[in-house]
């Protein structure tokens, strides 16, 4: 068993690695190095929590450690980088459900310690969490109470509100939003109802509170995400982020645990921080976008004209052949193709043939944010020539050729041109004012969020249809 005093100084040393971490991924060529500062902070954290003073029943934690560090591989060696965004989904649901069955049970013990001293029991009795407890007084137990309601809502609200999320970005919820007869009401009153509950658990009501508490609260995340629409999911996965630091915060005042206290508000004032900004790049009110108030139509769309044009591969590898400047532009359908390794193939012989070949990521491109920039790392793509909106949006105009790989919202004009878009004032990248611009799709549908695009009907504009990743390599052996 560790002294406390080597758990504080591995709480310590976590928390500067997990910063290190934070501050390493916004940058790719630090970012593999700052992957390791989190992995070496999260071994130091979980060894010295599970040796340190008061934790026993090794003989089932171990067990579970086991299993849960076998699924975890499996997990990660099983899943493409395209599912990656419903992963983290996924994996933010659990942290919220562990802050429910860890507020849970920190009640069960806190009666447990107060009927024990009404008994005059002894401490022997307690369990080591039940043992901290009853050195607690009475106005400590207050605080304790209001740690656990915040534990019970906020994972509850995190756990529902993640499974959704990963049903709409796996496809298996419909991603248009939808809400019940009453809207944002609804919402209203659960969360009001969650509050005169937690008054009268603050004030000696029974455990079933906290049961109603939670079931509200699930209600609340479920009915928030669905009310969301697909065009603003990336910031909802951030969103999610957040709520899952703050509701493992919330475990680490309940359990007084430092490090998880540290590491919660880490991950939630970043995650909160990411949603922020991804709302300012998409011209998003933040109130708005959490309370599901963007997704749908403002007002009747402006009339397209113009048809889709096609083009084939020969006379996309013509264009290339004679430009002088490419700007590529990716989305979430060069993930699904998993084209990244042929875009960059296609890059090195664009670049070897004396051509200018740069990249334009928009902040919300993909359903992840940095999504898009993972990728192209992991396709050996240079780090110089991968450019963010601000950097490159004004070189459209003196551009030759854009390529749009399975992109719609952020390259779809109407967020300038239309107010009544539901993207409307949305920064975008103005692709369509460079001098030919050809786009990778599938078919003619509007995308995953729903939203037609007039871009794809504009005169210098040629739809190259079909899998991105066999649409790619088509162009290869036609490149001079």
């Amino acid at each position: 068993m560790l002294s406390q005093g080597f758990v504080s100084a591995a709480a310590i040393a976590a928390s500067v690695l997990f910063v290190l971490s934070l501050g390493g991924l916004s940058n790719q060529e630090k970012a593999k190095r700052a992957v390791w500062y989190g992995i070496v902070g999260m071994a130091v954290a979980v060894f010295f929590t599970a040796f340190g003073p008061g934790i026993g029943a090794y003989w089932l934690m171990i067990p579970m450690v086991i299993v849960g560090a076998v699924v975890g591989a499996y997990v990660a060696k099983k899943v493409e980088m395209t599912e990656m965004p419903q992963l983290v989904a996924a994996l933010h649901s659990f942290v919220g459900l562990a802050a429910v069955f860890v507020a849970w049970s920190a009640d069960l013990e806190r009666r447990r310690v107060l009927a024990a001293r009404a008994l005059d029991a002894g401490a022997e009795q307690f369990s080591a969490f039940a043992a901290l407890v009853a050195t607690k007084a009475p106005d400590e137990l207050m605080f304790l109470q209001i740690e656990v309601v915040l534990g019970v809502f906020i994972g509850a609200v995190t756990f529902t509100g993640s499974v959704i999320a990963f049903g709409k970005l796996a496809g298996k919820v419909d991603g248009k939003p939808k809400q019940l007869p009453g809207g944002h009401l609804l919402n209203a009153g659960a969360a009001a109802l969650s509050l005169l509950l937690a008054i009268l658990y603050l004030n000696g009501a029974g455990f079933w509170t906290l049961l109603l508490i939670a079931a509200l609260a699930f209600f609340i995340g479920y009915h928030l995400i669905m009310g969301i629409g697909g065009a603003d999911m990336p910031v909802v996965v951030s969103m999610l982020n957040s709520y899952s630091g703050w509701a493992a915060a919330a475990i680490g005042f309940t359990l007084s645990n430092d490090l998880l206290i540290v590491t919660g508000a880490l991950v939630g004032s970043s995650g909160a921080i990411l949603s922020y900004i991804m709302c300012k790049a998409m011209n998003r009110n933040f109130v708005n976008v959490i309370l599901g108030g963007f997704g749908g139509t403002q007002g009747p769309a402006a009339e397209i004209e113009g048809e889709q044009v096609a083009i084939d591969a020969g006379g996309v590898a013509s264009a290339l052949n004679d430009a002088d400047s490419v700007i590529i532009v990716p989305g979430y359908g060069m993930a699904v193709a998993q084209a990244q390794n042929a875009v960059s193939e296609l890059v090195r012989k664009l670049r070897s043939a004396g051509k200018e070949v740069r990249f334009g990521i928009h902040p919300v491109a993909g359903r992840l944010p940095g999504h898009m920039n993972v990728l192209l790392a992991e396709a050996r793509v240079p780090y110089d020539i991968v450019l963010e909106m601000d950097e490159i949006n004004d070189d459209f105009a003196s551009t030759d050729v854009v390529i749009v790989i399975g992109s719609n919202d952020i390259v779809n004009p109407a967020a300038q041109e239309d107010p009544n878009s539901p993207i409307a004032g949305m920064p975008v990248l103005k692709v369509w004012e460079a001098k030919q611009v050809f786009v990778c799709k599938r078919g003619q549908g509007t995308g995953y969020s729903g939203i037609e695009n007039p871009l794809f009907f504009k005169e210098n504009t040629r739809m190259f249809y079909g899998d991105a990743r066999q649409s790619i390599d088509s162009l290869l052996s036609q490149i001079d």
